[in-house]
């Protein structure tokens, strides 16, 4: 398969036409490829070797991402929707800077190419419509991260740097993100219908989405509740894997909420370093409504806005039924995934509290989040320091002793259960700090740490020979980054 022969199925583009407006990129200055990502590669099921021996493949690419072409079959457009913004109501929303370019229909299933810093549209308020090399970079890892932890998530196949000067807090180098997401279709684009009373189009879109992605509930009695239900669960297991590893998404407004539970449109977004369950990284949220601790009550309320957006379609008891579901769900998965990151493989009671008990210890001293499920496995087969150096908790002995009696009920030896951990709990994760190592040396001119960087992210578990630095937490005294909805 090659970029020219990709097959095209724009569903999107056949909707009503006031669902979107079609609108051609713009051409920017001088663009460059940065990086190709060999994991947006397998998911269209291109080869990413092709990039590197295929001078054409390469330069097809670089002017897609650079505005200057679109393949056969694409049929660009900017789609329309609304949302809540920090839980106000905003009519005016769209796609401001990004483009649909076409929905590729691939053996497992149809994926949309998504040209983020496109240039502008009737959707782009009073933004520019372009993207910076800082953003992309940030939204290109996370991406890759996330997929290495195996938390459902868009990707991108590629990035690009171009000529153009661009104002943020600063002036800074203007970029491209061609981004890949089985949909775009967002919370908000329901709540759009709902809100102008179109009733009618509101179920054809219901029947969109069910049609493309969810075939399977077409059959349920209530095709419409089903969906609603496969919402609900898909975002309760994402946000439970979010607070399991400590990623904070930061700008969680009903717009960036993915009807397919993924996770959509990384902006300030943050993973832990120091434990800390308050953790705000967007600057902006001076209210800290999209805290870390505040993510599974906010996935809650996004999910009850999406369901008030359908009820003109479902009885609403039906539809409070399944958001009942949310709670439970989320709970579930996130003990699952909490007991693992321990090395437990029974169920047993008092396991919540061992967890939380622990989480209290981290929080105590301030300890590295990564680094101390990292240094618990290693403990599991040979007490040494390095724990008691990550976790300088008083109350860390009376802790492992507890932990150490509930390891005796599993049925695994110390070192199966040390690989287990090992396999679960990353030693790369896209801390702020290194980003912005990667960002400061793209922007002089240097992309090598850029493309190592990712291709450790991919495989987060499996430590590297000279690779230390980017399991390194910032230093202690380093305060913490925060970022802005440009980031």
């Amino acid at each position: 398969m090659t970029l020219d022969s990709l097959r095209f199925d724009n569903a999107w583009a056949r909707l009503p036409d006031d669902f979107f407006t079609r609108v051609s990129p713009t051409c920017w200055k001088n663009t460059r490829l940065v990086d190709i990502s060999p994991s947006g590669c397998r998911a269209l099921g291109l080869d990413p070797a092709s990039f590197e021996h295929d001078a054409q493949a390469r330069e097809t690419l670089r002017q897609l991402l650079g505005g200057e072409t679109v393949l056969p079959g694409m049929e660009p457009l900017a789609q329309k929707y609304t949302g809540h913004q920090f839980g106000v109501y905003n009519p005016a929303l769209g796609d401001g800077r990004g483009l649909l370019l076409g929905e590729v229909e691939t053996d497992e299933g149809f994926w949309d190419l998504h040209l983020k810093g496109a240039g502008q549209t009737p959707y782009s308020r009073f933004g520019d419509g372009r993207a910076v090399l800082r953003s992309t970079i940030r939204e290109y890892l996370a991406g890759e991260a996330m997929l290495g932890l195996g938390i459902p998530t868009t990707l991108a196949l590629a990035l690009a740097a171009n000529d153009e000067k661009v104002q943020r807090e600063r002036v800074e180098p203007g970029a491209t993100l061609l981004r890949l997401a089985p949909s775009h279709v967002r919370f908000g684009h329901f709540e759009w219908l709902y809100q102008a009373r179109r009733n009618e189009d509101l179920q054809g879109l219901v029947d969109h989405v069910i049609a493309r992605h969810r075939p399977a509930l077409a059959e349920r009695e209530s095709p419409t509740e089903a969906l609603f239900g496969d919402t609900v669960a898909r975002t309760a297991r994402l946000i439970a894997a979010w607070q399991a590893y400590g990623f904070v998404h930061a700008v969680m407004n009903t717009d960036n909420m993915s009807i397919l539970g993924l996770t959509l449109d990384y902006g300030p977004y943050a993973f832990m370093d120091r434990y800390d369950p308050t953790l705000v990284p967007n600057h902006t949220d001076t209210a800290g409504r999209y805290a870390f601790d505040q993510q599974p009550g906010v996935g809650l309320w996004n999910l009850s806005v999406l369901g008030q957006s359908l009820t003109p379609l479902v009885d609403p008891d039906a539809l409070r039924a399944q958001l009942a579901e949310y709670e439970p769900t989320l709970q579930q998965e996130y003990a699952r995934l909490m007991r693992a990151r321990l090395g437990l493989e029974r169920v047993q009671e008092g396991d919540a509290q061992l967890v939380q008990d622990w989480l209290t210890l981290l929080a105590d001293v301030g300890a590295d989040y990564h680094r101390a499920f990292r240094a618990l496995g290693e403990w599991s087969v040979d007490e040494g320091a390095w724990l008691h150096d990550e976790v300088p908790a008083e109350g860390l002995a009376a802790w492992l002793s507890r932990y150490r009696q509930r390891l005796e009920d599993e049925p695994r030896d110390a070192a199966s259960r040390r690989e287990a951990m090992q396999a679960v709990n990353p030693l790369y994760v896209p801390r702020t700090h290194l980003i912005q190592q990667v960002i400061e040396a793209a922007e002089a001119g240097d992309m090598a740490p850029l493309a190592e960087f990712r291709a450790l992210l991919a495989d987060p578990f499996s430590p590297q020979p000279g690779m230390a630095r980017w399991a390194a937490a910032p230093a202690p005294e380093a305060s913490v980054i925060c970022l802005s909805c440009s980031s």
